[in-house]
């Protein structure tokens, strides 16, 4: 049994707790369409990596809607959209988005990349990309 204080409205969670918990109970209703809306965007380097294995295999099976900023969260997704003021500007597999040098998911992939580089987070965000590709 469970009796952790939260506070009224989970107020002594913090951003990552209540993140984690909203996605615990949408996954555990086994939905058949997943709707993922900034879904680790409270979530240090390291938990993120764990959450999104976590989705990643929660999502199979499933129609998953994935909206994120984070372009190392939507790197496994069977189709991409990027979009600019509400357009559609460019779709692929990451793979594909990356080969095209005048890709605007490229060069945004590029400069996350080289932001978590320039704070010191690289080797976690680079490592965890590299474990989800090989399955590790």
């Amino acid at each position: 049994k469970y009796e952790t204080l939260v506070g009224e409205s989970g107020i002594q969670l913090s951003g990552g707790e209540k993140q984690r918990i909203a996605l615990a109970r949408a996954l555990v209703k086994q939905p058949a369409l997943l709707l993922l809306d900034e879904a680790t965007s409270a979530l240090d380097n390291a938990s993120e990596g764990i959450v999104q294995e976590a989705l990643d295999r929660a999502s199979i099976g499933r129609t998953t809607i994935v909206v994120s900023h984070r372009l190392s969260t939507i790197r496994n997704a069977h189709q991409i959209y990027v979009f600019d003021n509400g357009t559609v500007i460019e779709h692929g597999t990451h793979e594909k988005l990356m080969a095209n040098e005048e890709s605007a998911y490229q060069e945004l992939f590029q400069a996350q990349q080289r932001e978590h580089m320039e704070s010191g987070n690289y080797q976690s965000t680079s490592k965890i990309c590299d474990e989800k590709q090989t399955g590790m």
